[in-house]
């Protein structure tokens, strides 16, 4: 039986480690954080998401999978920690990559397989990890074989995605890449593409950027809407009913740990990038323009009161990872407002999470940031409770018409 180690215990790493567990690879996860390690060996999931905790079950049973705190000898080791994106020089900071390239340096020998899960900067496989891989005294393409197989999951549907997802898997040399591929045949129903390590490194980061892009002409596309009197929604889903038109839902910015920061990885090290780089900025640019339109609902109320429904970085999940409710409140608050949050799905956040009626209670205006779909159904006398004044931004077109005419 094929064993490998998994390093990295986080949204990507460990259903994947699972997932290999549950079809006949024994495994072993590896955390840095103690008390990932302690929760995962009591058989408990240290976050939550559909179907994680049965696959978990599954695993202890088969007693195919172990977490532990130390990386031990393996078949095959697998990297998937984060990649923190360094807000100073818009850059990938690689520390977790290398720090974990280094843990493996002294299990590694000939004929092991490493492969980078974590996104990362074209060429990092080439240049970077090789370069740490070869401490061992070992070659890389030669002793041993090092290859990238960025994920393409979705936060609220990891483990469908990841199971039916069609996947890129590159290498730094042809066996590194067929052996990734016999590897992920195990539990990936989807199609598996092959290239090399560089292109599979850049085609992670294209996808995402892609769809920053989109959201950027979305985002403008709706503020010129406003000048022109326009409702941008429905001007979109008709202009989307041309067969080669498939423009994106603008919104309140971008959040998550990839749309937000992938483009940036990718334009690092280039010049011919200003297309991405005013996207960002566009995109960065919309909490100030949601405030905007805040301080014109309430001009001429005295210290106004805002309540932000929803502060996860998109729908129906509690993910708050960049979100970008969170620099819309601090900017809220150097204007002096106070801020009250409501977010049904989000239980740790640097602010107080309030329930419905706490959040509502006084208020001078709702600002919808998160499109969950609960919101839609909040019966109206709810929705408004005791507001002072009844003003709603909604930035996500997700509250119906029915509850707030005629107040917007």
């Amino acid at each position: 039986m094929t064993k490998l180690c998994v390093l990295g215990m986080g949204y990507i790493g460990l259903p994947t480690a699972l997932l290999f567990a549950n079809n006949g690879i024994e495994v072993v996860g590896v955390d840095v954080n103690e008390k990932v390690v302690s929760t995962l060996q009591q058989g408990k999931m240290h976050f939550e998401e559909n179907g994680f905790q049965e696959l978990l079950d599954s695993a202890m049973e088969k007693e195919s999978f172990r977490a532990s705190a130390k990386v031990e000898e393996a078949d095959v080791f697998l990297v998937a920690v984060p990649t923190p994106f360094d807000t100073e020089f818009r850059m990938a900071d690689l520390k977790y990559v290398i720090s974990a390239c280094e843990m493996v340096v002294p299990h590694l020998k000939k004929g092991n397989l490493v492969i980078i899960e974590s996104t990362i900067p074209p060429k990092t496989c080439e240049k970077r990890v090789r370069k740490i891989l070869e401490l061992s005294g070992l070659k890389a393409s030669q002793d041993f074989y090092i290859s990238h197989c960025p994920e393409r999951a979705i936060p609220g549907n990891t483990l469908h995605e990841m199971v039916n997802n069609d996947r890129v898997i590159g290498g730094l040399d042809k066996k590194a890449t067929e052996l990734t591929r016999d590897l992920y045949s195990s539990f990936v129903k989807g199609n598996l593409y092959l290239t090399t390590s560089t292109t599979a490194e850049m085609i992670k980061l294209m996808e995402n950027t892609y769809r920053d892009v989109n959201i950027a002409l979305a985002n403008e596309l709706s503020m010129l809407a406003e000048d022109y009197g326009i409702n941008i929604w429905e001007a979109i889903e008709i202009a989307n009913k041309h067969p080669r038109v498939n423009i994106h839902k603008p919104g309140p910015g971008v959040g998550g740990h990839c749309i937000a920061i992938d483009p940036w990885f990718l334009t690092e090290n280039a010049n011919n990038s200003s297309l991405i780089t005013l996207a960002r900025n566009i995109n960065d640019s919309m909490p100030i323009h949601v405030l905007k339109k805040v301080k014109e609902m309430v001009n001429g109320i005295e210290c106004p009161v805002i309540t932000v429904f929803g502060v996860a970085y998109k729908g129906d999940i509690a993910d708050t990872r960049a979100t970008p409710a969170l620099k819309f409140i601090k900017l809220a608050e150097k204007e002096g407002f106070t801020i009250k949050i409501y977010d049904p799905f989000v239980k740790e956040f640097e602010y107080p999470i309030l329930s419905l009626e706490e959040a509502v209670e006084g208020s001078d205006c709702i600002v919808v940031l998160t499109d969950h779909s609960m919101f839609r159904n909040i019966p109206r006398e709810e929705f408004f409770g005791k507001m002072r004044n009844r003003n709603v931004v909604d930035t996500r077109n997700v509250i119906s018409k029915s509850i707030i005419h005629p107040y917007i």
